[in-house]
């Protein structure tokens, strides 16, 4: 996509957390799950994609992603996001300087009033994520707000051309609220010519939620995650959602039967500090989540743990639900971690995925070769939520951790490869382009060092290129050729349908 080039002076300062001595993690007492009377599912919306729904439940190892489905509730969808949904506007800027908040939220009030040209829109928040698992063949549902305006009518034109249904939350508005409290909310994505972006909006000039007038779900919104298998929340769903909203969706989705996959993300460390409300939706989060997706820097605020595996086992000994901890290591790579084996996998985008009985990683794609063209980086926005889509795709479909690291990879390395993110999301048939060319990039003096510190871990599968299954220092090296040959069939009607 375009991006527009700008000029100006503002400094900037993230808005500060509210830092609370002592704070200690997971200290909120367990609560009991208690399954409510029998659910009545209803019918989707005619015109939207679904796919047949499976049967399965999480045996708690780790291995299952699809939960049980609950009597009278037929779980026909795939994934629903919850909340962020966005239009990203992207700037090309000089650089990125300090600033003080009043030049910044007049600089942006300045930009509202005469909006850059539809050429720099773009869908943005958990469309990212939404798109890149519709790509993927999953059926997907967004559940949030959007205003009735350009904006608004743009971002629902994205998601309906991408095959995915809108749910609307806003049935329940306050007569009291300003017009401006309704419209939809715009992310300002500035990226300097080093590729650094920040993301601003007007929910970082307040102190409440962007949609604080919500005061609780619709009907059509509960039946929405009693019928679908996976609910996705983010920590941005804090900047336009209250923290009781979150928990009463939380909830409706345990009392469903439906997993959770929770990606904290740098609002994570200010939810922690933040207020007893937001603490509390981040405690139940944490607890109650069946995936989790943090960076390195998140999981250690979170954990005051700085290796990285032994605060995902730490997380998933204190969760009640938790099976998998994924954590991004920058452009190392990924490990999924269960109870008895640590998988590791080098990724191009770099994360770490946690599973209760053992740990998978997946090498990165570090240059492929699609169309007889070197793979280079071109944007990284959106790659996180890509790589997260693909997560939850192994999840539902109960693969292998190795295999699900080398999709998740795959993705988010063809998501680099574009401009920007939302429709610029990876297409399917790029994805799968990488994978066959299998040229991943391992790098054994890193994951031995990460190990050195994890007594912990015992045996630990590596993603390789070595051609043969093998064992060497404490690594058993799977072959990404026959990760490849297992990954490609599942795709193979979803990619004729798809090509661009």
């Amino acid at each position: 996509m375009a991006h527009k080039t700008l000029n100006f002076s503002f400094t900037w300062r993230p808005k500060p957390s509210l830092p609370v001595e002592g704070r200690a993690l997971l200290h909120f007492p367990r609560r009991r799950v208690v399954l409510p009377p029998t659910l009545v599912a209803v019918g989707c919306r005619a015109g939207t994609r679904i796919v047949a729904a499976g049967r399965g439940e999480s045996d708690g190892s780790g291995n299952l992603g699809v939960v049980r489905e609950r009597k009278g509730v037929r779980k026909n969808v795939d994934i629903a996001t919850l909340g962020n949904l966005c239009v990203d506007v992207v700037l090309d800027i000089p650089s990125l300087p300090p600033a003080s908040t009043a030049e910044h939220r007049a600089y942006m009030e300045r930009l509202e009033a005469s909006p850059p040209d539809k050429k720099f829109w773009e869908a943005g928040g958990n469309c990212n994520l939404a798109i890149a698992a519709s790509r993927l063949g999953l059926s997907c549902v967004t559940l949030g707000h959007v205003g009735d305006e350009i904006y608004g009518n743009f971002l629902l034109d994205v998601l309906s051309n991408e095959n995915i249904r809108y749910v609307g939350m806003s049935q329940n508005m306050d007569d009291t609220a300003s017009i401006a409290a309704y419209e939809t909310l715009l992310c300002w994505v500035l990226v300097d010519p080093f590729q650094k972006h920040g993301f601003w909006s007007r929910a970082d000039f307040s102190e409440e939620p962007a949609f604080s007038w919500m005061s609780e779900l619709t009907e059509e919104v509960k039946k929405a995650i009693q019928q679908t298998k996976i609910l996705f929340c983010n920590g941005y769903t804090f900047d336009e959602l209250s923290p009781d909203l979150i928990i009463s969706a939380l909830d409706c989705a345990i009392h469903a039967g439906t997993s959770i996959i929770f990606y904290p993300g740098p609002r994570g460390r200010a939810l922690l500090h933040g207020t007893l409300e937001e603490q509390r939706a981040l405690e139940l989060l944490l607890r109650q989540s069946d995936v989790l997706l943090l960076t390195s820097d998140e999981v250690e605020s979170l954990t005051g743990i700085k290796n990285p595996i032994q605060a995902a086992q730490e997380l998933i000994s204190r969760g009640e639900r938790t099976k998998w901890v994924i954590i991004k290591l920058g452009s190392k790579g990924s490990i999924l971690i269960n109870r008895s084996t640590v998988s590791c996998a080098p990724s191009f985008k770099g994360s770490i995925l946690i599973n209760r009985s053992t740990v998978s990683c997946a090498p990165s794609f570090k240059s492929a070769i699609v169309n007889s063209r070197q793979v280079n980086v071109v944007d990284t926005v959106g790659c996180g939520d890509s790589f997260a889509a693909a997560i939850a795709f192994g999840f539902l479909h109960r693969m292998p951790a190795v295999n699900t690291l080398a999709l998740a990879n795959a993705v988010g390395a063809a998501t680099a490869t574009g401009c920007g993110a939302g429709r610029n999301v990876a297409h399917l048939n790029k994805v799968l382009e990488l994978l066959r060319q299998s040229n991943i990039d391992e790098d054994g003096v890193f994951w031995g060092k990460l190990f050195e510190d994890s007594s912990r871990a015992n045996e630990v599968m590596l993603l390789s290129k070595v051609p043969i299954n093998g064992h060497k220092n404490r690594f058993v090296r799977i072959p990404i050729r026959n990760v490849v040959v297992e990954l490609l069939p599942k795709f193979e009607k979803t990619s004729a349908r798809s090509m661009v």
